[in-house]
């Protein structure tokens, strides 16, 4: 029955609003822009979880006259102001890389503008990349492994893979922001524990010897430096990738009162000398705390140290454990601090259907995240292949990328559900909008957030997930206009004041 629903939508679609042609390559969006000759008032996106429309583009016109649909619309409320949003996005990792690198130069231009391009794409804006390897890199290295800061030079992995792919995203989208994360130090600032302070030389576990806090302080910046240099400013830094995670197959044990110690004798002073304008994010990993009960309320405990929390800008999560709903009772404590979501894969563990997973993930860390304040989602692997890879033994090798490859032509594209919820919020909150409130007609099982662009625009996001379809209408100050949200679906919409 919500197939027949969804083609009958369609079918209204095609009779209302402009038709939309299919891009090439697979799953793709049907397409990113309505028709310019014909563009209304209101350009729309839509995806259905049966995928009979994928980012589907339509536009919509204004309703004349006085609403009168009153018991069923939702009315936007620009007096009533949130957070700024910093964008959305996915982490270019070394094994995105690596397979973007594989593809065709015009196909991977294709696909980087369909993601990237604010006007012909959905406009990613926020991408995170690992300080050194991680485990999605092609070996375990980090910018210093010889003894000694004097020896810290960007890794020729980086170099070779990375680089040229952020030239061509910062081609396509000059604004991008970029997050940097380590998966581990220098091995040679590893000690078993701070109680025995035996050397550690291993990429997993371990724990950063107090003796070179200043070294890896400095580590830090002369990363930002190097990448600055090749271009790429750096908007902010994560202390360590999932700090409690003594398993992956690189990582780093980091307590709270570490990260704390860190921060405030070694990285905060050494950015404040280098001038640095790099936002210090700490925390970096689940909702739970990996249930530590030592650990329990991560950010809240740095922050109550005024000489680490004047460094920081705010905390940062992944949701492998827990509930977004951390973000409102970190926000609550602390409103004076920023939130960001940086992490969440899909997997042979949890991806079970694509709609399944659009539902989810939109309603747990897309519109979920934002009406809890957070700033900022970003989410793993941008790119892997059909064998969840390139990956590192010891690390995740059951990842499913936003966008997985077929390595045996290295053209044959799979969009998963995590490169259209993304989009969907790309697309239609932009950078440094303001999230504002709404009141009125929500229907169970629908949800929104909605936004005041820099540029004057009105977004919202809207999810349906329900299996029935649901009519209502828009309203904002000087207009309104009908739109009906498709069974189990995501709907965008932006338009001007």
């Amino acid at each position: 029955m919500r197939k027949i629903v969804n083609y009958l939508y369609i079918i209204a679609l095609l009779l209302t609003f402009v038709g939309c042609t299919s891009c090439e390559g697979g799953n793709g969006p049907d397409n990113n822009k309505p028709d310019e000759k014909e563009t209304k008032d209101v350009s729309t996106y839509v995806t259905t979880g049966d995928k009979t429309m994928l980012f589907s583009a339509v536009s919509k016109s204004f309703g004349t006259g006085i609403n009168m649909n009153i018991e069923k619309t939702l009315t936007l409320k620009p007096e009533q102001t949130f957070q700024t949003i910093d964008g959305f996005g996915a982490a270019i990792t070394g094994s995105s890389c690596y397979n973007l690198l594989k593809m065709s130069k015009e196909d991977r231009a294709k696909l980087l503008e369909e993601s990237f391009s604010p006007d012909k794409g959905m406009g990613y804006s926020y991408i995170r990349v690992s300080i050194g390897c991680s485990d999605f890199s092609l070996d375990e290295y980090t910018c210093c492994d010889e003894p000694g800061i004097e020896n810290f030079a960007m890794h020729p992995y980086d170099v070779r893979d990375i680089y040229p792919i952020l030239r061509e995203i910062l081609a396509i989208n000059p604004k991008i922001k970029i997050m940097g994360s380590p998966w581990t130090p220098p091995r040679w600032m590893k000690v078993n524990n701070l109680t025995d302070l035996q050397p550690y030389n291993s990429w997993t576990s371990g724990q950063l010897n107090p003796k070179y806090y200043q070294d890896y302080a400095t580590y830090f910046v002369k990363w930002i430096q190097a990448m600055e240099k090749a271009g790429f400013p750096i908007e902010s830094i994560t202390i360590q990738n999932e700090p409690l995670n003594r398993g992956n197959s690189v990582s780093l044990y980091m307590t709270w009162q570490e990260q704390r110690d860190f921060i405030k004798t070694a990285l905060g002073p050494k950015f404040a000398e280098a001038n640095l304008k790099t936002k210090i994010i700490v925390f970096d990993h689940n909702f739970n705390y990996d249930n530590i009960s030592d650990q329990q309320d991560y950010p809240l405990k740095i922050y109550e140290d005024p000489e680490a929390a004047k460094y920081i800008d705010g905390a940062a999560y992944h949701a492998y454990g827990g509930s977004s709903s951390e973000f409102t009772k970190i926000h609550n404590a602390r409103p004076d601090k920023n939130l960001y979501f940086t992490e969440m894969s899909i997997g042979t563990w949890n991806y079970h259907s694509f709609e399944g997973d659009l539902m989810w993930t939109m309603k747990e860390i897309g519109i979920g995240a934002l009406n809890r304040h957070c700033k900022a989602v970003i989410v793993w692997n941008y790119m892997l292949d059909d064998n969840r890879g390139p990956n590192r033994p010891g690390g995740c090798t059951t990842c499913y990328g936003a966008v997985d490859i077929n390595s045996s032509d290295y053209k044959t594209l799979d969009r998963k559900s995590h490169y259209y919820f993304i989009g969907h919020m790309s697309k239609v909150l932009l950078p440094g909008s303001l999230r504002i409130g709404t009141s009125g007609y929500v229907p169970s099982g629908v949800y929104a957030t909605a936004a005041l662009n820099p540029d004057g625009t009105y977004g919202i996001v809207l999810q349906n997930e329900n299996a029935t379809s649901f009519q209502m209408t828009i309203e904002d100050e000087n207009h309104h206009f009908d739109i009906t949200l498709p069974g189990k679906s995501l709907t965008s919409c932006i338009w001007k004041k």
